[in-house]
């Protein structure tokens, strides 16, 4: 292929937005991928931008750069729309054609943008019925009418709420958002979105109609019983629509004292105890001009300061999936009990016909016993759904404002219909882009990595939680700490976590702790107040400096800088001169497979050798987050910090002979994979002693959450990879491959969440769909399949392949900032031949087993080598 080769550029993106409309950033940095013929390099860059003032051109930039370049023009306004487009030059001083354009518009950046109010019901609702609590009051309908005339040009809705929201315009239901505007640390940050809503407005009378529902806001919350009214007692819309004329005119409809509300059809509507709608209330045309509301009540306004109204930095959660049952089974005459083959997170939808009056119950269970729903791992979540018919025509209905975490749905009251077409599971979580693939000639470790994939699904709801089923659903920060990177290189979650990462910093306490889960609500003796725990805590220095490896983003570094670094003197001043963090309440390895099930952070390993470890490597990524950002005294003095508490780790926990006070892999791995050991020689016995351990053990796990994302790395790390394959591939418990004999497709909470011989848990804390221990999967992207990213964002990879287990081929594909990675390598006899693929503007080499080193140009290389040093089994 020629170098003079015309390169071409792809259409260029905004930050992390999948849809720039309605962003929050007045200058959003600007990347691109381009593909280009062996050899090209991008010398410069020329940024083309139409505003309503006309087109501008930058000069032509001399730079390699096209991840995340700056905003190269004056800032946007509130409400600007601007079209990106760009060309790429190269060394060869051969220019592209310009890339396709990106439409990016901003969207209400200021509170002096704001003129809509918060609105409420004027009328409280009180419980329908003794069986509901003052949590569940029934949700409310708003409308209002308005007319115009018939020369619009566009039209945009801001709108959010306290609670959840969804808004319909002349009857018809505007946009695909689900649980909007999601959970946030409402005091502090509510998110707005924006729509598109031109086509939704006709000339004359129009109305606007808004469903409410108690979400986050006011809904039962937590474990124990769970809290209510954490962040007020009503429910309030804000909504901004506005109309540009063809000249020039802008019509505003605003929340305000001239909208009405009315009661709808949902009779209640919790996250955790489901959602109960009677068809029967239904007013017909509500949301649809010359709606005669005349009993509805009046609103009020309630406060809220525009201020505190953010725009999304990550796309919104949306139904991304349909899935049909596998089987379905009749109990009894009008008892269904469906398996829809995959444990998910969503909810049912149903098409039912019978009389007026006539109820439909959906219960919900992520596994069996006995034949029947396993519901005691629910605890306190009710997760049942009823829908009350209204009667002639088969009716679809599925809940608007709650979604359930299961396998499993019991259908009480079905009348009739085929099950397995009038029945669908629908899948619900934040709308990410997948950028991340696994795959291998094991079919087993396919199916593990295909649970881990769906567990992060299933959990990535508006923020990263911990379980989708019980009465928790929170936002742990261990959880996320220890599964982002793995996290990262699946999906771009960038953008979502950026956000609630926002908000673990508005809620770190003023001393610096940092809470156990964010929003902080809560949650009895044991996390209330919150205390500092090391592995959750520091969450909030080695997130973003995982999300940067993952994004080149030195933004969120910045962002996050003072959060980190707030967390790190904390701990300081709780280690004193000692270096050592050797005192006060820790969590330890939680879920130690010996830990004692009333007592799950009472692991083998020492908790405060956990928690030292936690100390220096934090302080390490603080002090290299200081450096990226030009902070270098602070960079000194964090590095000098880091340096004395790695000499007392190593002086208190390492012992004279290479072993350590805690003598477990946990212990050993930590040590590793951290840079605590003095030497090169200390490294080994470690790493050797690790191996003696995880073979002692027969190769089962005897790590939590702290331990198991670490263990498998560290034994490839020292040379121990035929140790780490037998480990991956156990299938006795505790084990990763245990789970799949009892038909698992998710990560489990536990190792042992099922037992032997098929019955649950009894523990009171067992959740069938829990990512942390699925950890495992960053290991199966790097040393299995071995694609790595030697500097951020993927702009220098390393292609590590290390076959072994008896497994005979291995892929892995990475949707970088650049453009697409990949490797497939496959042993055949004494050959290892490995493909890969270097996207234009990356560079990329591979590492052989043998310890050769292959340097690759740009696109796909096929090459082959001896299998020096592979194993196999």
């Amino acid at each position: 292929m020629s170098l003079k080769q015309t390169p071409t550029v792809a259409a260029p993106t905004a930050e992390h937005h999948r849809e720039p409309l309605g962003i929050g950033e007045s200058s959003p940095r600007i990347s691109w991928k381009t593909t280009a013929p062996v050899g090209w390099t991008q010398q410069a860059y020329q940024i083309e931008a139409t505003r309503a003032d006309g087109t501008h051109r930058t000069d032509w930039v001399d730079s390699r750069d096209s991840v995340l370049v700056p905003w190269p023009l004056p800032p946007l306004a509130s409400r600007e729309r601007c079209k990106i487009r760009l060309r790429v030059r190269g060394v060869d001083q051969v220019t592209s054609d310009w890339s396709p354009s990106l439409q990016i518009e901003t969207g209400l950046l200021g509170p002096a943008d704001w003129t809509a109010h918060a609105i409420s019901p004027h009328e409280a609702y009180e419980p329908q019925g003794a069986e509901h609590s003052a949590a569940e009051r029934r949700p409310p309908l708003l409308r209002k009418e308005f007319s115009i005339g018939a020369d619009v040009e566009r039209a945009r809705l801001y709108v959010t709420a306290h609670g959840l929201y969804e808004i319909e315009l002349n009857g018809r239901r505007v946009g695909d958002h689900a649980l909007a505007p999601g959970w946030t640390s409402y005091h502090h940050r509510l998110r707005v979105h924006t729509h598109d809503v031109t086509d939704h407005l006709r000339a004359g009378a129009n109305a606007i109609g808004a469903w409410l529902a108690d979400g986050w806001y006011r809904g039962r919350l937590g474990f124990g019983g769970g809290h209510a009214d954490l962040y007020g007692d009503r429910l309030a819309l804000i909504a901004q629509l506005e109309i540009v004329h063809r000249d020039g005119i802008v019509t505003v409809i605003n929340t305000d004292t001239t909208w009405r509300a009315g009661q709808g059809p949902i009779v209640s509507s919790g996250l955790l105890d489901g959602e109960i709608y009677d068809a029967r209330d239904e007013p017909p045309g509500w949301s649809s001009p010359g709606f005669d509301d005349g009993d509805w009540s009046p609103v009020d306004i309630v406060e809220r300061d525009p201020a505190t109204l953010v725009a999304p930095t990550g796309p919104p959660v949306r139904c991304t999936q349909e899935i049909t049952p596998a089987l379905v089974t009749p109990l009894d005459t009008d008892r269904l009990l469906v398996d829809f083959g995959q444990n998910l997170v969503g909810r049912v939808r149903i098409t039912v016909a019978g009389p007026a009056g006539h109820t439909v119950g959906i219960r919900h269970a992520e596994v069996l016993q006995n034949g029947e729903l396993c519901v005691r791992p629910l605890r306190d979540a009710v997760s049942t759904d009823r829908y009350t018919l209204k009667g002639g025509a088969p009716e679809t209905w599925e809940p608007r404002f709650t979604i359930h975490g299961f396998r499993y749905a019991e259908i009480t009251g079905w009348r009739g219909g085929d099950p397995y077409r009038d029945i669908a599971a629908r899948v619900h979580h934040t709308d990410m882009a997948r950028t991340g693939w696994f795959a291998c000639s094991d079919e087993q470790v396919n199916r593990l990595h295909e649970n881990v994939v769906w567990s992060l699904r299933g959990n990535f709801v508006g923020l990263p939680t911990d379980c989708p089923q019980r009465d928790e659903r929170l936002g742990w920060t261990g959880d996320i700490q220890v599964f982002a990177p793995t996290a990262a290189f699946l999906y771009d979650c960038h953008g979502m976590l950026a956000s609630w990462l926002r908000d673990v910093a508005v809620e770190q306490h003023a001393d610096g702790t940092v809470p156990w889960y964010v929003p902080e609500i809560p949650g009895g003796e044991q996390w209330t107040p919150a205390r500092p725990g090391a592995g959750w805590g520091d969450v909030v220095a080695l997130t973003p400096w995982d999300l940067y490896q993952a994004s080149g983003d030195t933004a969120l570094l910045a962002a996050q800088y003072e959060s980190a670094r707030r967390w790190v003197d904390l701990i300081t001043e709780l280690a004193g001169e000692s270096g050592l963090w050797n005192r006060g309440y820790q969590l330890g390895d939680w879920l130690d497979p010996f830990a004692p099930p009333h007592d799950p952070g009472a692991g083998r390993t020492d908790r405060h050798l956990i928690a030292t470890a936690y100390y220096a490597w934090s302080l390490r990524h603080v002090a290299w987050t200081a450096d990226i950002l030009g902070r270098e005294d602070e960079r000194d003095r964090y590095e000098e910090l880091a340096r004395r508490v790695r000499q007392a780790f190593a002086d208190e926990y390492l012992l004279p002979g290479g072993r350590m006070t805690s003598d477990t892999q946990t212990a050993y791995a930590v040590a590793l994979q951290f840079g605590l050991l003095p030497d090169a020689a200390a490294r080994a016995a470690a790493g050797r002693r690790l191996a003696e351990l995880v073979e002692a053990g027969g190769h089962t796990i005897q790590t939590g959450f702290i331990g198991t994302p670490l263990v498998a790395p560290a034994l490839s790390a020292t040379g121990h990879d035929d140790t780490a394959y037998a480990l991956l591939l156990q299938q006795e418990c505790p084990s990763w491959l245990y789970a799949l004999k009892h038909d698992a497709t998710t990560i489990w909470e536990r190792w042992d969440s099922m037992l032997p011989d098929g019955t649950v848990n009894p523990g009171e804390m067992t959740s069938f769909n829990h990512y942390a221990l699925g950890a495992i999967a960053q290991w199966l992207h790097t040393a299995v399949a071995g694609l790595t990213a030697s500097t951020p964002g993927y702009r220098d990879i390393a292609f590590r392949p290390r076959p072994g287990g008896g497994i005979t081929w291995a892929s892995a594909a990475h949707e970088s900032p650049y453009g697409r990675v990949a490797i497939r390598w496959e042993l055949q006899e004494s050959e290892l031949t490995v493909a890969t693929t270097v996207p234009t503007g990356a560079t990329g080499r591979i590492e052989w087993p043998d310890g050769g080193v292959t340097d690759l140009p740009t696109g796909t290389t096929i090459t082959s080598r001896p299998a020096v040093g592979s194993t196999s089994r």
